[in-house]
């Protein structure tokens, strides 16, 4: 290596440079990966969509819903991916992972506090890691509202960016056009899309699951002996199968059974009163239009898959290529830099030369005349 490079590669990164190219990193990665785990579980998302649909009726509804997915042959369910769910899929996991990096941040500058943990951190012993234990209670409660705001945030833009695609497709295109043009919303509405509320609680569950029960609990109370990436990925899978689903189904069915309301107003659309939802399911099911099994199985089914081992990918994946990252970043930064500096040192030597045209009177005389 030539000292030019070694020295580019030794030049420290601000951390306004540092933090942004870490942040657009993981974010890509996370969406990449949402593609690829959606792609995937393509077969899985279908069997879901037909157990949870009228298309299924009486026993057996599960070989049903396998033999409707497959009707068509074993790639059927691949086939219903276009460009637009590939960019909604990327756009919906990168934004979700670039929202919370950037919140825990920008909240914790603001509070003086320490982001949430990550990679490496996860795996360290809590009995001997005390600069948490030494904090006073100020710090701590500043931490905790600092923890919660951040999930917040970070799911109100995720749902912001998706919800509308989702009610879309939801109803059909042809449908859900006329009935915006029946509810007349203002922009801002049309923009966020129906049913917007427990869409947003959903996300907000799901977030804190990813990003902050996984990584807390998995950090203080997974045993030391235990702890590999490998305990990390079925860790991860187990809290949102059995943790974040099991709270988010109930906000998944409330969706769904806001876009029913909506749909049965006298033009085929009507403002949604959740109220009026909530207590129009408890009467018809009871509890049960909230939650049961089937609902339940369906979700994980539709989530886990891509949710359930985003802690796992963010955690031991993404650190990997970090490195990498940072040293193509710094080599750019030093050129940048080094090449500045040579600028800056050539400019005194350009001054200092002598101008033709401000020589003095004995050098104009002694300068011999061409002929």
């Amino acid at each position: 290596m030539s000292p030019q490079s070694a020295n580019q590669n030794e030049t420290p990164l601000p951390k306004n440079i540092l933090d942004p190219v870490l942040m657009v990193y993981r974010s890509t990665g996370i969406g990449i990966f949402g593609v690829l785990m959606r792609w995937g579980g393509m077969p899985l998302e279908k069997i879901a969509l037909f157990l949870n649909s009228s298309q299924v009726t009486g026993k057996n509804q599960f070989r049903q819903s396998i033999q409707l997915t497959f009707a068509d042959g074993a790639l059927a369910p691949y086939r219903v991916v276009g460009r637009t769910s590939i960019a909604a899929w990327f756009f919906q996991y990168s934004v979700m992972g670039m929202a919370f990096q950037f919140f825990d941040r920008a909240l914790s500058e603001a509070f003086g506090v320490r982001p949430m943990y990550y990679g490496k951190e996860l795996m360290d012993d809590p009995s001997i890691v005390t600069s948490s234990a030494n904090e006073d209670i100020g710090t701590k409660t500043r931490f905790a509202v600092k923890t919660a705001m951040a999930p917040f945030f970070a799911a109100y833009l995720e749902t912001a960016v998706a919800n509308r695609a989702e009610v879309e497709r939801f109803f059909g295109p042809k449908k859900f056009a006329h009935m915006e043009r029946q509810l007349n919303w203002n922009t801002a509405r049309r923009f966020l899309g129906p049913a917007f509320l427990p869409g947003c609680t959903r996300n907000v569950i799901m977030c804190n699951t990813t990003f902050i029960f996984t990584p807390v609990t998995y950090r203080a109370f997974f045993p030391q002996e235990h702890k590999s990436s490998t305990s990390l990925f079925w860790f991860g899978l187990g809290s949102n199968m059995f943790v974040g689903n099991v709270v988010a189904i109930t906000q998944q069915a409330l969706w769904g059974r806001s876009l029913d309301y909506m749909a049965a107003g006298e033009n085929g659309a009507r403002n949604i009163n959740y109220t009026q939802v909530i207590k129009d399911g408890l009467k018809q099911e009871g509890a049960k239009a909230f939650f049961t099994p089937p609902k339940w199985f369906a979700r994980v089914l539709m989530n886990a898959p891509a949710q359930g081992l985003l802690p796992w990918f963010y955690n031991e994946v993404l650190p990997i290529g970090e490195g990498p990252v940072i040293n193509f970043t710094k080599s750019v930064y030093g050129a940048i830099s080094n090449g500045a500096s040579s600028s800056n040192d050539i400019k005194p030597l350009v001054a200092a030369a002598p101008r033709p045209e401000l020589a003095t009177a004995p050098e104009l005389a002694t300068t011999p005349r061409l002929k």
